[in-house]
């Protein structure tokens, strides 16, 4: 009798000891690959949508994915103990033709400045997602760290994608598709290539906070001033409120952009969102000029109530200064977002823009924000002051002064 015991006890201790082992087999073999971490991080595969090199090179390339798992470890501290990221800030823009260089630099402005993580979803033709993923890989680990990044093709509904394409600039109506494609993304800041944050993106999506039950997106007037704006003097068609909007950065709910009826004047009964683009563009095609911000302000100027108007601060073009300035929240704060539209970054008839554009893309990672940026900034701006624009270059530097303030922080503590 006492054989059989020993031997049952001996078969219970060698079942626990496997036990064990395999468990502890399982645990590092699920660390290594980062748990729970990189694995919910690497963005689904939308269907109908080719997302770029990012993707095709991820599964076989594996000095790729180890990279990419690097970038990922953080969320798993020491001791193997899962720790629950805080949700992303979403950053979506559109790039085509020559502005490759412009859009890394508006991801660099974003990336310096920001708070919380940052997701990008970069929308680019297919020749420039190599260019894209090498810049980015390029930069300091300390930069890197603060966001991850998506490419994805350009992509059009099939039957018409050659009209959607070319409306407007190439490629610009993408912005309209994004609640179709980012399926899985409750809200986007959408912004153009040439737009610099001279404040953290943070700030800006602070503004779905303050929401109410029927607003699904947020945007800035087109205009300041009605005498010399462009809306209510030109158009052809229905605009948004006394001067229109302007769609250079748009801040989205798509979760309720997806659900929502909208009202408009082609049917009684309310469109879903991807009902309404195509009539719309139908209906209006031979009366826009701004393309897809044309379909924009139609849509709205029947759905008012969807829209949050925010400061022309978050949107500070060349016409708020051209003819003098006009943006009160401007010169009573200072600018947050600076949108170099007419392509100012790059000719000499706004040099007050190309000036800060070129500060922040000259300057280097790591380097001392002050000496490096503030400062040449500010001397660049006093050679300025023969323009509208550049009278009111202090309006320039005001926040971003506040912001270059927090970035020796940030290098320290990211190192």
């Amino acid at each position: 009798m006492r054989r059989y015991i020993r031997a049952l006890m001996l078969c219970t201790v060698f079942a626990v000891f496997s036990g064990v082992y395999v468990y502890s087999k399982l645990f590092y073999s699920d660390f290594s690959l980062g748990g729970n971490g990189p694995r919910g991080f690497i963005p689904q595969r939308v269907p109908g949508i080719r997302r770029g090199a990012v993707d095709k090179t991820g599964p076989q390339s594996p000095h790729w994915y180890n990279r990419y798992i690097m970038r990922q470890r953080g969320q798993v501290e020491a001791g193997g103990v899962s720790v629950q990221p805080e949700a992303p800030m979403h950053l979506a823009v559109v790039a085509c033709g020559e502005r490759l260089e412009e859009t890394l630099t508006m991801i660099k402005s974003a990336v310096l400045f920001s708070i919380k993580h940052l997701q990008l979803h970069i929308f680019a033709e297919d020749q420039l997602h190599t260019s894209f993923m090498e810049a980015l890989q390029s930069w300091p680990g300390f930069i890197r760290s603060r966001f991850n990044y998506t490419v994805y093709s350009i992509s059009f509904p099939s039957e018409n994608a050659a009209e959607w394409k070319k409306l407007f600039k190439p490629c610009a109506s993408q912005r309209l598709f994004l609640p179709l494609i980012l399926k899985d993304i409750d809200s986007v800041v959408y912004v153009d290539s040439d737009i610099l944050f001279l404040q953290p993106v943070d700030r800006l999506w602070a503004f779905l906070t303050r929401f109410n039950s029927s607003q699904l997106a947020a945007m800035a007037p087109e205009h300041e001033e009605p005498r010399i704006a462009w809306y209510n003097r030109f158009a052809r068609h229905p605009y948004y409120g006394k001067t229109g909007i302007n769609s250079g950065v748009m801040l989205m709910n798509m979760t309720r952009m997806r659900s929502m009826f909208f009202k408009n004047d082609m049917t009684s009964v309310g469109l879903r969102w991807e009902e309404l683009l195509m009539p719309l563009l139908q209906k209006y095609k031979l009366n826009i000029t701004w393309g897809d911000q044309d379909l924009l302000n139609i849509i709205f100027h029947h759905n008012p109530e969807c829209l949050l108007e925010f400061p022309c601060m978050w949107n500070y073009r060349p016409d708020h200064c051209i003819y003098g300035s006009n943006c009160a929240s401007a010169e009573e704060d200072g600018i947050n977002i600076l949108h170099g539209n007419r392509g100012v970054y790059h000719d000499h008839k706004q040099p007050a823009f190309r000036a800060v554009y070129e500060a922040i893309r000259k300057y280097p990672f790591g380097a001392d924000p002050v000496t490096s940026l503030l400062d040449p900034l500010e001397e660049q701006l006093l050679t300025t002051t023969h323009t509208y624009c550049g009278k009111s270059h202090p309006l320039l530097t005001k926040r971003l002064a506040h912001s270059l303030a927090n970035i020796n922080r940030k290098s320290s503590a990211g190192r």
